[in-house]
């Protein structure tokens, strides 16, 4: 049932929200594995589903038949089922051979999926058992990525809100340290880290580290700064441990990436003049190449269906620094804190939704047929096929796009497909 409900005003931003509940059309929170076992290096997955939940995420991995992955699927099976099997004892065996013939694993993640809930299998219980059979070689975590409770990026979310109880806790007098919280490609992290070396940021930390036994510290001298947006159990656990929370706009485009970097500066005493001369060559990089693809997209209209919670950050992006008309911008949840920034830079007239009700938004989007249509993969096609040009929201999960040298393949990630129709049209 629809239904609208105001925002508190944020600044010039005054939106209403039209909430929707009803029928979905997102992945489930397994799909964060395929971007998390490329960041941590030495961890591995264990998913305990079945073999849909196996062919999906080999599916939107793109994973070769070669490829030896750090993750993989502990399968349910009709004895599990109908209980003629003792699902702890196999699953102890599986862990058992995994650990053997992968001895760089330093952590396991036991990762909870719908048949698995469904079977009312105490992952958390068995985390502990293993974690204290195989401690301190191994570390044995566990979180869920069942659609029946995480949709898509929530399971980065849920991964990361289980690492921070085992984060060392800071010493009171410890000096202040920016924590960086959101899993970014190792090119961008390391871009993002040379500007905030150069700001005179030096202490600066990432969760999830490139290993993930190397946990930062976290305390009362933590700044968080997100740079990802649905990281709101992760947020909420640092902040138990002490952490601040710095709000800012995410890092996206020239725009977006500077004003996180200044939100990160003022946490820490940077003038705005230094930190425009850090960043000048950056900035000047990131608008020419910016220039190209507003050629293509000023103008042009945009739909987002909610699918990744990182449609408010990429609206104002296009819209603010490409120049498109936003018709609608839904998203699976508003962080009413979290965005507050992004909220702010919004234009007055756009509609936002939060979570879905698909048939009712594909009447919307059909009426008010958008130049471009960002959604997901089930609903792609069908759109294509009603003769509406549409983006994949999940390349925009999976493609490095943070930071000022990614502005440009961003906007690509945009213009793309409307310079494939009009390649067509030709």
């Amino acid at each position: 049932m629809a239904g609208v409900i105001p925002i508190e005003p944020q600044g010039c931003a005054s939106h209403e929200v039209l909430r929707e509940r009803g029928q979905r059309e997102v992945f489930c929170g397994l799909t964060g594995i395929v971007w998390m076992h490329r960041k941590m290096q030495d961890a591995f997955f264990l998913v305990v589903g079945s073999r849909t939940c196996a062919h999906l995420i080999q599916s939107a991995a793109g994973v070769m038949i070669f490829a030896e992955p750090r993750f993989a699927t502990a399968i349910i099976d009709e004895r599990d089922l109908a209980g003629l099997a003792d699902a702890n004892a196999e699953l102890d065996r599986v862990v058992a051979q995994l650990l053997q013939r992968r001895p760089d694993i330093r952590t396991l993640f036991l990762v909870g999926s719908c048949p698995s809930e469904v079977i009312k299998l105490d992952l958390a219980r068995a985390a502990q058992r293993l974690d204290a059979q195989h401690f301190p070689q191994v570390r044995v975590l566990n979180y869920s990525g069942s659609g029946i409770e995480t949709t898509f990026t929530q399971g980065e979310d849920a991964c990361l809100a289980a690492l921070v109880p085992h984060m060392p806790q800071a010493k009171p007098a410890a000096a202040p340290q920016l924590l960086v919280v959101g899993t970014l490609a190792d090119v961008v992290e390391d871009q993002l880290q040379r500007l905030l070396h150069a700001m005179g940021i030096d202490d600066v930390a990432f969760l999830p580290a490139r290993h993930s036994r190397s946990l930062p510290e976290v305390g009362q001298n933590t700044r968080m700064l997100l740079a990802q947006p649905y990281l709101a159990d992760t947020a909420r656990a640092l902040q138990a441990r002490g952490a601040v929370h710095v709000p800012a706009p995410y890092p996206l485009g020239a725009v977006g990436t500077t004003a996180w970097l200044g939100a990160a500066g003022d946490a820490f005493g940077v003038t705005r003049a230094h930190l425009l001369s850090v960043t000048e060559a950056a900035r000047q990089r990131a608008s020419r190449a910016l220039a190209k693809q507003r050629e293509v997209l000023q103008g042009k209209s945009v739909f987002f269906f909610p699918d990744s919670q990182l449609e408010i950050p990429l609206a104002r992006f296009v819209s603010q620094e490409l120049g498109m008309r936003l018709t609608e911008v839904g998203t699976p949840y508003l962080h009413r804190a979290h965005m507050a920034p992004e909220l702010e830079q919004l234009p007055q007239d756009v509609r936002l939704s939060e979570g879905q009700d698909v048939e009712r938004q594909l009447d919307r989007v059909h009426a008010q047929r958008p130049d471009l249509v960002v959604c997901g993969l089930g609903l792609a096609n069908p759109l294509e096929a009603r003769g509406l040009t549409t983006k994949w929201s999940i390349e925009l999960v999976f493609t490095p796009i943070q930071g000022y040298d990614q502005a440009g393949d961003l906007a690509e990630l945009f213009a793309r497909p409307l310079n494939r129709g009009m390649r067509l049209a030709a």
